[in-house]
Order: structure tokens, then sequence, then C-alpha cells
């Protein structure tokens, strides 16, 4: 009993709210600064990336992206080999004439 009536004004105040929420984020007033901000912290974002891969490459180590094409290369590879032992099974097992 004391739940339900619990649960009833809660399900009120969270639709006045959601309501309420729901027109504040979508004006012009939040989301404009709110653009700016993420703009903003994206390029920070860019530029502290770029700084560290150049700083690691200063020091001779591989970068990210060094890595990740390092990564692709080997998984090529790999590939290519599965494929070869495939052929390679296939052909053995294959009746001779």
């Amino acid at each position: 009993m004391i739940w339900k009536t619990w649960k009833k004004g809660f399900d009120a105040w969270e639709a006045s709210t959601a309501k309420y929420a729901e027109e504040v984020l979508r004006s012009s007033a939040v989301l404009w600064p709110a653009g700016k901000m993420l703009t903003a912290t994206m390029k920070t974002r860019a530029a502290v990336d770029d700084a560290a891969a150049k700083w690691w490459a200063s020091m001779g180590l591989s970068t990210r992206r060094d890595q990740e094409r390092t990564l692709h290369a080997l998984n090529q590879l790999q590939s290519r080999i599965l494929d070869l032992e495939e052929r390679l099974e296939d052909a053995t097992r294959a009746p001779k004439n």
C-alpha cells in the first residue's frame, strides 16, 4: 500500500520533470554552449593526441598509428597463412589421378 502511493507520486514527479527537462535540453540556450564546449574539447583532445604522438616519435618509439598499421599487417599475414594452410590441406586430401 505504501509502495503504490509512493510509486504514483514518483511517476507524477518523473513525468513533469521529464517534460521540463526535455524542453530545457532542446533549447538553443543549452544546445549552443554545449556544442561549443564539445567542439573545444574535441579540438583539445586532437591537439593532445598529436603532441603525444610527436613525443613518442621523438623518443624513437612507435606511435599508436604505427602500432595499428603493424597490427593490421600482422592480421593480413595471419589471414593469408590460414588460407594457404587450408589450400595445402585441401591439396593433400584431393585424390591423385
